[in-house]
């Protein structure tokens, strides 16, 4: 079951301080950080990525404080060793109303790691207009991480090939694509693929 610990969130009318600038990046130390079996990180943001709530499992992975976690964009977590053509191909599909599965290695507040299979959602209100973002991560197995990993490696390698970010998402993706293309799959078909090898 998940964590049934206390859960962390904005105020009550859900407003947030102004974005403040971002903490000093974390270097990456190598080690690994391990969800629970049964525990999902859990958190929401507003349609500029700025988070709004996060669970107590989100606060001791991350390794922030609340009160840094709130307010700040969704990317105070990004790895370096995340290609950019994943989260591009992640906001793209939100922004058109739909949801998406991915795999995502995140980086702790003191440089860890803690991979995680998330499933991203867009939030609507009464009218049907998207208000922000909501996202339940949970521990991917090791076979996953090592299939998506090796993946990522090749897309990182050839991002690093170009010197503008533009040039180096566009490279990436059309190896994404090509490389999903060759399997006969989608992006979210091959992350179904990965996960239904482990059940």
């Amino acid at each position: 079951m998940p964590s049934t610990a206390p859960q962390v969130s904005a105020d009550a009318a859900g407003t947030l301080a102004a974005p403040r600038p971002l903490l000093a990046r974390p270097t990456p130390t190598g080690r690994e950080r391990r969800l629970g079996e049964n525990e999902l990180i859990v958190s929401k943001t507003d349609l500029a990525g700025r988070i709004t709530y996060c669970n107590r499992v989100f606060v001791r992975l991350a390794g922030y404080s609340e009160a840094e976690l709130l307010g700040a964009p969704h990317s105070i977590v990004r790895h370096p060793d995340m290609p950019r053509c994943v989260f591009q191909l992640l906001w793209d599909t939100l922004k058109s109303g739909r949801e998406i599965f991915a795999y995502v290695v995140n980086l702790s507040q003191n440089g860890d790691h803690y991979w995680v299979l998330a499933h991203v959602t867009p939030s609507f209100d009464e009218q049907g207009a998207v208000v922000g973002y909501h996202s339940n991560r949970r521990a991917p197995e090791r076979a996953a991480i090592d299939a998506a990993s090796a993946l990522y490696r090749e897309l990182l390698s050839e991002e690093r090939k170009h010197s503008g970010p533009r040039e180096a998402i566009a490279a990436s993706t059309k190896l994404l694509m090509s490389t999903l293309q060759r399997a006969g799959l989608t992006y979210d078909q091959w992350v179904f693929a990965l996960s239904e090898k482990q059940s």
